[in-house]
């Protein structure tokens, strides 16, 4: 396995797979790509090319962490949005008026692949005369509207860890194909330099996972790497740290600054991509479209059971979508969890508390309506479609009962901090 030495071949070798990568995605959204090293870097790229410092970026208080801090890098307020209590979307009629015209761009999430209502939403920017970005790292392969995820924005960001399980990778997305060169400049300006041993690890982390599966150690292997200081996260949401956060604020924009709250989970996340990692990305987009079939035949048989959301049965062409994750609703989400875990099915990808309350009024506007945010936080369990027939098994072993209805969220009692419960 010979990572090799940069130099001219070695830099002309990358400069082609990373013009592979483009053309693949160029070919499935009609948009000219630009390939990045992950969704959270386009992110930043695109967010400071559009919006100036100071702007309000509408964006789901359910969302990962990491992407609220990229919006603070690029010198941006986070603005908090309703959503629907059954699929996390941002839901566009609540969304007071005033609110609407103090924006300055609205961000999708896509959560685990159920599309936002991207059509109304681009009909709401165009009118306010606004960009759209959409985040379509759970989305590659959904749809909405008759158009692919990430068609509908003035830019949009894909990430190659999902759905492609490359583990590192994204492409940034524009509807202005003039703004390619653009958006390559500014990536080029704000990447740092490649450094061997994150080519190496890159290298030998499959191996070393497929040993810790066969040997049955994934809990000994997190363990060690708690014990060593290597995982940021012991709880859901990493650490907000807000008196060290406050002075990275004070800076933005300025990515470096926030730089210890946008790696976590990926501290290659702005790294320059060498040949090895380029080569092994194409490699797993080769295999999309096949990841893709039985990620939708795994959803499709998720929604027929009795913990699916109706609201995500189906999508625009009468098909499941092909879900990264499928938010099955239920009543206790820990304890089917730990039924779960002890099956070996890890359940992951859990955005508990909503943003607002994760990190409140200091660094964000909270939501107008937080209840159907906290409700679903609360109660959305999201499964592996891949992992489908053994998830169900367990947990209708397990007796776990469906969430009740969300009827309690027009409560005013309900409106309190903290989650709610169905």
């Amino acid at each position: 396995m010979a990572i090799g030495v940069a130099g001219p071949g070695s830099a002309w070798a990358s400069a082609q797979r990373r013009e592979r990568l483009e053309a693949t995605m160029r070919g499935r959204l009609g948009r000219e790509c630009v390939y990045v090293p992950s969704c959270r870097f386009g992110l930043f790229v695109a967010l400071r090319h559009w919006c100036p410092p100071g702007s309000r970026v509408l964006m789901s208080p359910v969302n990962d962490d990491v992407i609220f801090f990229v919006v603070l890098a690029a010198g941006l307020r986070p603005v908090q949005a309703p959503l629907n209590p059954l699929d996390a979307s941002i839901d566009i009629d609540a969304v007071p008026e005033k609110v609407w015209g103090s924006l300055s761009a609205v961000l999708t999430t896509n959560l685990y692949g159920n599309p936002d209502p991207a059509p109304g939403l681009r009909a709401r920017c165009d009118a306010l005369g606004i960009p759209l970005f959409e985040d379509a790292a759970h989305a590659i392969g959904s749809e909405v509207g008759g158009r692919p995820v990430g068609a509908w924005g003035d830019a949009s960001v894909f990430s190659l860890s999902k759905h492609a399980g490359a583990q590192a990778g994204g492409v940034l997305a524009v509807a202005d194909p003039r703004l390619r060169e653009t958006m390559e400049t500014s990536c080029a300006e704000l990447l740092a330099p490649r450094r061997a041993t994150a080519e190496l690890a890159y290298a030998v982390r499959p191996y070393a996972e497929a040993a810790v599966r066969g040997l049955r150690l994934r809990r000994a292997a997190w363990v060690t790497l708690r014990l060593l200081g290597l995982t940021e996260r012991e709880e859901i949401r990493m650490p907000l740290r807000p008196e060290e956060l406050a002075r990275a604020v004070a800076l933005a924009p300025d990515l470096a600054a926030h730089d210890p709250w946008v790696r976590v989970d990926m501290h290659d996340y702005r790294l320059r991509s060498g040949r090895f990692r380029l080569a092994r990305i194409g490699r797993r987009l080769d295999r999309l479209d096949e990841v893709l079939a039985a990620c939708r035949a795994g959803t499709e048989l998720l929604l027929s059971t009795r913990w699916a959301p109706p609201s995500t049965r189906q999508g625009d062409t009468g098909r499941a979508q092909p879900l990264f994750r499928v938010p099955l609703l239920v009543a206790d989400r820990d304890a089917a969890i730990t039924v779960l875990a002890r099956r070996g099915v890890v359940v992951g990808y859990l955005y508990d508390p909503p943003l607002d309350d994760y990190a409140g009024g200091t660094f964000t506007d909270v939501s107008p309506a937080p209840q159907a945010a906290r409700w679903f936080a609360r109660h959305a369990l999201p499964v592996d479609p891949l992992q489908a027939r053994a998830a169900v098994e367990v947990l209708e072993e397990a007796g776990v009962r469906p969430a009740e209805s969300p009827q309690s969220l027009t409560d005013p009692a309900a409106e309190g901090p903290g989650p709610v419960g169905g």
